[in-house]
């Protein structure tokens, strides 16, 4: 303890401040000590921005196997902690890290723990270790998976109104829901310091779907030629955004209300009314407070919930830019409890599923989102609609009158 930087008293967040990596893994080892429940899993939340996984799984075995052959109740109690421990980091692998090396080096530890008649730790181990490349196997196959577009499915023909709109924002939610359980927390900690796609590969997939989602809902209402059957498809949207408010699925809410709420849809006339009933959506998203309104929202859901994770991500880039990774040569652990209560709250949200059946008729009418201009055409479509000049050239003729 005395190598660790605690809290003074009185001061608020994590008794542990800061100290070296191989310190905090000796703490977080202390897994039977109820008050470090919490320590230990910030620990293993947020290990990566200091210490690589294939290094902790290093340390982790020479720290086990360094303290196994003893006989004392101490140094078994220490083993047997730091093993459930790295258990625990093979098991939260993201599938990306899964590489040759650390697969050789978890193989190896297996047959050393048979070797030692370790029978059922090495059973653990093992099926630990299986049921990672089982999952890693199942991605390959998933992504080898072509989208519905791609695969020539022909998007179903009508319009969104031959739909319900709780029914549209249930297979939202569902399209949604699907993505969001597949990312895993590391990913969202990386992308704040790196933002590395292929380190994040279902962020970048769920980002994506956000954006594209978005960008379609702002093709369908820009491409009808009549101002009312504009105006009866942003209505449209604002019954959905009501329904998505109910499912507590905030992403698809905001991808809608970014596109009813964009500078080309936006900048065109609307009755009154309308324009009204979306500035009340908008203020849950008002970001002058710091989003204040969403928060207090998200606060108070009960799950399931998807969030918005592009507020997540903007958190966590606040928490890295403005904390030292290290201060006085000490891992900074109050920036990592920062970022781990952040990652939490997401967590809890991933593990409670939806129960919403499979619509095909929707899902394909969707089609991927991939039917959509791009923001440039977007513009043109705008400006064909209602010329920038359209004001000044009727105050001129007035002028002229």
């Amino acid at each position: 303890m005395a190598r660790l930087t605690l809290k003074q008293e009185g001061d608020d967040g994590p008794d542990v401040r800061g100290g070296s990596g191989d310190i905090l893994l000796v703490h977080a080892t202390e897994t039977d000590r109820k008050d470090l429940v919490l320590y230990c899993e910030a620990f293993l939340t947020t290990y990566r921005t200091f210490i690589s996984p294939e290094e902790l799984i290093k340390k982790l075995q020479y720290r086990y196997e360094k303290f196994s052959p003893f006989t004392d109740t101490f140094k078994k109690r220490v083993s047997k902690n730091t093993f459930f421990v790295l258990v625990r980091v093979v098991d939260e692998l993201c599938l990306v890290e899964l590489t040759e090396e650390i697969l050789k080096l978890l193989m190896e530890l297996v047959f050393r723990l048979v070797c030692n008649g370790e029978l059922s730790l090495a059973r653990v181990l093992r099926k630990n270790i299986l049921d990672k490349v089982d999952q890693k196997k199942l991605l390959r196959c998933a992504n080898s998976d072509q989208p519905l577009a791609a695969r020539g499915v022909a998007a179903r023909p009508g319009t969104l109104h031959d739909f319900h709109s709780h029914e549209i924002a249930e297979q939202l939610t569902l399209l949604d829901a699907e993505l969001f359980y597949k990312i895993e927390i590391p990913e969202v900690l990386l992308w704040a310091k790196e933002q590395n796609e292929e380190k994040s590969p279902n962020l970048t997939q769920f980002t994506e779907h956000f954006n594209n989602m978005s960008y379609w809902v702002r093709s369908i209402i820009m491409l009808q030629e009549k101002a009312q059957d504009r105006e009866r498809l942003l209505l449209k949207f604002i019954k959905i955004m009501k329904h998505l408010r109910k499912l507590n699925n905030f992403n698809s809410y905001l991808a809608i209300l970014s596109a009813l709420d964009s500078a080309p849809i936006r900048r065109l006339e609307w009755q009154k009314q309308t324009s009204e009933g979306l500035a009340e959506y908008c203020t849950l998203i008002d970001s002058s407070s710091s989003f204040r309104a969403y928060r207090a929202a998200l606060s108070e859901v009960e799950p399931p919930c998807i969030p918005y994770l592009g507020l997540i991500l903007q958190d966590l880039t606040f928490v890295h830019l403005g904390n030292p990774d290290y201060i006085d040569g000490k891992v900074n652990f109050s920036k990592r409890w920062q970022q781990f209560n952040i990652l939490d709250s997401m967590r809890c949200f991933q593990q409670a599923h939806y129960d919403i059946r499979r619509n095909d008729d929707i899902i394909n009418f969707f089609n991927d989102f991939s039917d959509h201009l791009a923001e440039e055409a977007l513009w043109e479509l705008s400006l064909k609609i209602k010329p920038r000049n359209i004001t000044r050239r009727k105050t001129d003729r007035e002028e002229k009158t």
